[in-house]
């Protein structure tokens, strides 16, 4: 069995280093270093950089675990600990100077994530979950705050946040199903990081969030944040979540957000 506090804790403290670096070593004239998905889908060397430094710190730590990186790809482990790294889930914000980038680090244990972390540093936030022990927002000054979703929200009061692909048929069908979304909740949000608006849904700064095209990368870590928070995560019937559609909201306003999503033909693939 895993000890939960010695992998939260080296996830904690590998997420606080890489976030130090990201800000610190930021360059002035920072460039992209390649696409993906289109053009507009950057990497930049400080992404390549961040996860060359969180797989190595791990490594040292725990050189017997896998890893699944958005970056680097996936690697193999004998220890039954896998962890998924999101270097800087927000590129493009951090490409332009924008607060809304974070660092993603989440241990899956025999398939299951167990440990969940997400550094906005810019915001200067650490939020942490440990499977069964409650989500935490650890502030810059140190205060910690123990993280509860927002109920008894009803749908069209509801603030949702959402997020955008890069690939411009992804893009299409996402537009078409906001036009039939908005009239229906309060309003929409749209940070551009899909690790930090879940943490915005446990920490009750949205109602609920929903997106399709996010990889597991995207969402490891910040989904057991809001399960942890009480809420609950996951695709359309019953799916778990996927980058087909990844929901989160508290129970009582994620059946009838998942309704309206399957009406409004929300999901992708």
């Amino acid at each position: 069995m895993q000890d939960l506090q010695e992998l939260l804790e080296l996830a904690i403290s590998t997420a606080e280093v890489a976030a130090v670096m990201l800000v610190d070593k930021r360059p002035a004239d920072l460039g992209v270093a390649y696409t993906k998905s289109s053009s507009t889908d950057v990497v930049t060397e400080m992404d390549r950089a961040s996860e060359r430094l969180i797989v190595d710190r791990i490594r040292a730590a725990r050189p017997g675990d896998a890893f699944l990186g958005e970056e680097g790809g996936e690697t193999g482990g004998s220890s039954g600990v896998r962890w998924i790294i999101d270097p800087i889930d927000g590129t493009v914000n951090y490409l332009y100077d924008l607060p809304d980038w974070a660092v993603s680090i989440a241990a899956e244990v025999d398939g299951e994530v167990l440990v969940g972390v997400v550094a906005v540093p810019m915001r200067g936030e650490l939020y942490t979950a440990a499977r069964g022990q409650g989500s935490h927002l650890v502030r810059v000054d140190g205060s910690i705050r123990q993280l509860r979703c927002n109920t008894g929200v009803p749908l069209d009061q509801a603030l949702i946040a959402t997020g955008f692909g890069y690939a411009a048929e992804l893009r299409a069908r996402q537009a078409e199903a906001l036009l039939r979304v908005l009239p229906r909740v309060r309003d929409i949000r749209r940070g551009g990081s899909a690790a930090a608006d879940l943490c915005s849904v446990a920490a009750g700064r949205v109602d609920a969030y929903y997106e399709s095209g996010p990889k597991i990368w995207d969402f490891a870590a910040g989904a057991l944040i809001v399960q942890e928070a009480g809420g609950s995560v996951g695709g359309l019937h019953g799916a778990p979540p996927s980058a087909g559609l990844t929901m989160a909201a508290a129970p009582d306003l994620f059946a009838p957000l998942h309704d309206l999503l399957d009406e409004a033909g929300a999901a992708s693939g």
